[in-house]
C-alpha cells in the first residue's frame, strides 16, 4: 500500500546474514534483557529489525534492534520458532544517516513514569493478578514492586481494613518466643 514505507516491505532473512554495527551507544541491563526475551516469547516479534543492506559484506546491517537479534541469537527456542529468520526491513542510508537514525530510534523510545508504572501494577493487582506474575511478566523484582507499592499508596489498599491487634511481625513473634523462653523458672528451685 505504502511502498515509500519500510514497515510495509518486511523480510525474513537468515540470522547468519544479519549482523550488528560497530557504533551504537545503546546498552540494555540483563532485567530489561530478559523482560525483551519474555516479550519475544509470549508476543512473538511485533518490530522487524532496522537494516541496512551492504553489498560488499553481504549482510543486513543493524540499525536499530540488536537486542532483538541477540534475544534470537542466543536463545535457541526463539530462533526455532521461526527457523532462524528475523524480520528486517532495509533503508538506503549513508554511515552518518545511519548513525543519526539508530540514536534517534534509541532515544525515540521513552521512559515509565512511576504514576503510569504504579497506575499499571494496581490495575493488574485489582485483576487479581499475584505479585510473583506480575514481576514475571514486567520484568521486575519483588523489592522494585515493593518499593513501587510503597511509594505510591500501598497503604490506600488497606485504608477501609479493620486493624487486628493479632497481626505480628516475624520479629514480634521471635521476641515474644524469647521472653518465653527466658523467663521459664528451672525446676526443683
Amino acid at each position: 500500500m505504502f511502498k515509500d514505507q519500510p514497515v510495509s516491505n518486511v523480510k525474513w532473512v537468515s540470522l547468519d546474514e544479519v549482523q550488528s554495527n560497530h557504533y551504537n551507544p545503546n546498552s540494555v541491563a540483563k532485567t530489561e534483557m530478559r523482560l525483551l526475551y519474555t516479550s519475544i516469547k509470549h508476543d512473538g516479534y511485533t518490530q522487524p529489525v532496522v537494516t541496512i543492506y551492504d553489498e560488499k559484506l553481504k549482510k543486513y546491517i543493524i540499525i536499530d534492534g540488536f537486542h532483538r537479534y541477540a534475544i534470537m541469537k542466543a536463545n535457541k527456542d526463539i530462533a526455532e520458532r521461526t527457523d532462524n529468520k528475523l524480520p528486517v526491513v532495509v533503508l538506503d542510508k549513508t554511515m552518518a544517516e545511519r548513525m543519526a537514525s539508530t540514536v534517534r530510534h534509541n532515544r525515540a523510545r521513552g521512559t515509565h513514569s512511576v504514576d503510569g508504572m504504579s497506575s499499571l501494577v494496581f490495575g493488574m493487582l485489582d485483576e487479581g493478578i499475584t505479585d510473583k506474575n506480575i514481576c514475571e511478566e514486567l520484568g521486575m523484582e519483588a523489592d522494585e514492586l515493593l518499593r513501587l507499592k510503597h511509594i505510591t499508596g500501598f497503604s490506600k489498599l488497606f485504608e477501609n481494613a479493620e486493624y487486628k491487634k493479632s497481626w505480628k511481625t516475624k520479629q514480634m513473634i521471635l521476641y515474644e518466643k524469647k521472653i518465653r523462653e527466658d523467663s521459664k523458672v528451672p525446676e526443683g528451685d
